[in-house]
């Protein structure tokens, strides 16, 4: 039996006036890997811009309405007491916490704009940036239905 070991984005919408989204990320790796986030033009970087999660463990990170931005997972990292290091892959500039800096290729990256009002949201698990990591995200909705989106396999070998 083939097992997918993957992670896994969960999207939670909340609609209210201070908080938009809350992104549900969960390791389903066997190994460690450092969450990584970067904001999109003209929005702010979200409270957490990098940790480390465990094998088998999630964590929460709430997203503002109309933010836009990237989440990945970093594997293979190596920080100090102050937060400086490296990672193997998806690094951003040597810190555990990536302030406004992106992922170094090869990375698989989940991408999202958050609608205000009216508008839509938009997301994607993108390859633009290579492959790290396979990557599940699946939003939960209150009303209609979304579908997920994922990239599993690296395509390039």
């Amino acid at each position: 039996m083939l097992t997918k070991i993957y992670l896994i984005f969960l999207l939670f919408f909340k609609f209210h006036s201070l908080v938009s989204c809350n992104f549900i990320i969960s390791n389903n790796c066997p190994y460690t890997i450092w969450p990584g986030t970067l904001a999109g033009a003209g929005t702010s970087q979200l409270l957490s811009t990098g940790f480390r999660l465990d094998p088998s463990h999630s964590a929460r990170l709430a997203a503002p309405l109309g933010w836009s931005g990237r989440i990945w997972g970093r594997t293979g990292c190596e920080f100090d007491g102050n937060g400086v290091g490296f990672c193997a892959t998806g690094d951003c500039g040597g810190k555990l916490q990536c302030a406004g800096a992106g992922a170094a290729p090869p990375t698989t990256l989940f991408e999202i704009t958050l609608g205000t009002g009216q508008q839509m949201d938009f997301y994607d698990v993108s390859l633009v940036d290579g492959y790290n990591l396979p990557l599940f995200a699946a939003p939960r909705v209150r009303y209609g239905t979304c579908n997920f989106t994922s990239c599993t396999t690296d395509l390039n070998s």
